[in-house]
């Protein structure tokens, strides 16, 4: 059975990777934080199941982007401005003109740049979480990188 104590360890130890990575899908703090605390409530349900530390980072990953794209499509029917509000409200990152670069990238990059680069993931263990091939997800890296240099050239040198 799990306990409040192991609950509120996993949200001290993992609760801002979900909490950023539920922001790059849902793009707004309102809706990132329904889903860390679905992810959290899912947790608890299945504590049981959760092996080791290693397997429940990798659980909380794959459980915040399951519920993400499942907020997405119930949230299809709606047309959402949230670009403003990102602008006025991000707490995530000081470095606002990258941040809103990623923001920008369509879904399946967001994803892959945010593993990679903000919870420091190698390509082969995004393609585990991913379910994806490691030639998809260098491929996708790449093409991202390629996005965000085209968008930021004013902003940054890139020699």
């Amino acid at each position: 059975m799990c306990t409040k104590e192991q609950i509120q360890r996993a949200m001290d130890e993992y609760g801002n990777m979900v909490l950023r990575l539920a922001y790059t899908y849902m793009r707004n703090q309102h809706d990132a934080e329904d889903v860390f605390q679905d992810v959290f409530i899912k947790l608890y349900e299945h504590m049981d199941r959760i092996q080791s530390e290693e397997h429940m980072k990798a659980w909380l990953i794959r459980v915040t982007v399951n519920v993400c794209k499942n907020k997405l499509k119930s949230f299809a029917y709606r047309k959402m401005d949230t670009y403003e509000e990102w602008l006025h409200s991000s707490p995530i990152d000081s470095r606002g003109d990258v941040i809103e670069a990623v923001i920008s990238l369509p879904t399946k990059y967001r994803e892959v740049v945010h593993l990679f680069y903000y919870e420091g993931y190698q390509t082969k263990e995004i393609a585990e979480l991913l379910k994806k091939r490691e030639s998809t997800v260098r491929s996708l890296l790449a093409r991202a990188r390629e996005m965000l240099k085209n968008k930021l050239k004013g902003e940054y040198d890139f020699a």
